[in-house]
């Protein structure tokens, strides 16, 4: 069996292996909003009733009719009779007449006839129960109108929305207090190599600790899924089979992350075609690092085959398993977060290929406004640490032969 079929670039591959993928089959479940942060939507969600409910003072100061405060200023204030002041949770029991008004604190509601709020500190009291005002206001100025953050009946939340903080205070603000979430994903993490053992053991001469179970874990845990560990498998076909069978079972993807040798790779291939049809898509991408990448899907789910070099397997972790969980999870597409920075050195790169740097970001100052270097991390793919120490990814195109010390490129923050 040869070492790699064929070397795709990464975008074509990630599109073949999402297309091959059916329906999740993964049911909802309701759970309380105030633990659903990270959580997927699984229906659209519409505001019970306006928000604010009611017209709401920003600012502390009086309740004032707008009209009642044209042409004031400093040098000929007007001047309001004050009949009362704003209880807080409570609605008023008074109205705003002509030439009147209330004291009122930040979000307070506004009485009855009152349309505008004077800030405290361009008032004073003239005499008992007289406020003198320094600046005139206009209609709806220092306030929240009814509705005016949402309005009844509208769409605040669409499926597939990720839930952020402000997603989680905005359904409680309405009082949505429980949601129809997707299930996290389940991830099967398989090890493979005979030098591979765990983490909590001392290892031998030649043997190294399991890197990539944890980090590809983390990621999925990151990204929405459930990462389940089926441990370290010996380098022999039988055993591989036999736990990426269970997995798959058990699981809605599975990962396997190979040794180092051709051959390892080349038996991981061997068995996801063993799994389902159409088994193995892609076996080889054209990026560094990356190249012994394999992409299958077996019976609708997808099987990645990643590289046993940390680095390797955890970039392409980013560019393959994520848009998996997403797809699965239903995510509604969104932007990667990216910075702008200037390259602090030149940085060659072979034509054709997709490459991937890890860059430290280095902030500078000039004249207030703040800039970023992108400093790369020179390392070799299985020194996990050249990752740990970026604070992001550079991709060089595949249409470029490198790029340049103080070129403008996009990091991709991790």
């Amino acid at each position: 069996m040869p070492e790699f079929l064929s070397l795709l670039p990464p975008d074509q591959a990630r599109t073949l292996l999402l297309s091959h993928l059916i329906g999740s089959g993964i049911e909802p479940e309701e759970m309380e909003v105030a633990s659903a942060l990270g959580r997927v939507l699984t229906d659209d969600i519409r505001a019970p009733h306006p928000l604010p409910a009611f017209n709401r003072s920003t600012v502390d100061g009086y309740a004032v009719r707008a009209l009642d405060t044209h042409g004031a200023g400093d040098s000929l204030p007007a001047y309001l009779t004050l009949i009362g002041e704003v209880p807080m949770g409570d609605s008023p029991s008074f109205e705003i007449g002509p030439g009147q008004c209330a004291l009122i604190h930040t979000g307070g509601m506004l009485p009855g006839k009152a349309d505008a709020v004077v800030m405290l500190e361009y008032t004073q009291f003239a005499q008992k129960n007289e406020i003198e005002i320094f600046r005139s206001v206009a209609d709806g100025e220092n306030l929240i109108h009814i509705g005016e953050d949402v309005a009844e009946g509208q769409v605040v939340q669409y499926k597939g929305t990720v839930l952020r903080p402000a997603e989680v205070g905005g359904l409680m603000a309405l009082g949505i207090t429980q949601v129809n979430v997707m299930q996290k994903i389940r991830v099967g993490l398989i090890s493979t190599g005979d030098e591979i053992i765990d983490p909590h053991q001392t290892p031998r001469p030649g043997q190294v600790r399991d890197i990539n179970s944890y980090t590809l874990g983390a990621l999925v845990e990151k990204n929405g899924g459930m990462p389940i560990h089926y441990g370290i498998i010996p380098d022999t076909f039988g055993a591989l089979k036999s736990s990426a069978a269970r997995a798959l079972s058990d699981c809605d993807m599975v990962i396997i992350t190979a040794g180092s040798s051709a051959s390892t790779r080349d038996m991981t291939a061997d068995v996801i075609r063993t799994l389902g049809d159409p088994g193995v898509l892609v076996h080889g991408i054209n990026t560094r690092p990356g190249k012994p990448t394999i992409l299958g899907v077996c019976s609708g789910k997808a099987v990645i085959g990643l590289p046993g070099n940390p680095v390797s397997a955890l970039v392409n972790g980013y560019l393959f398993v994520v848009p998996v969980i997403e797809k699965l999870l239903g995510v509604l597409p969104k932007p990667k977060a990216t910075v702008m920075a200037r390259l602090t050195i030149n940085l060659a790169s072979q034509a054709g290929r997709e490459d991937w740097w890890p860059v430290k970001l280095i902030e500078s100052r000039s004249s207030k406004i703040v800039h970023f270097e992108a400093d790369p991390i020179f390392g070799k793919s299985n020194l996990i640490f050249t990752l740990a120490a970026s604070d992001g990814l550079l991709r060089i195109p595949p249409d470029a032969t490198g790029l340049s010390a103080g070129e403008e490129v996009e990091v991709v923050l991790i």
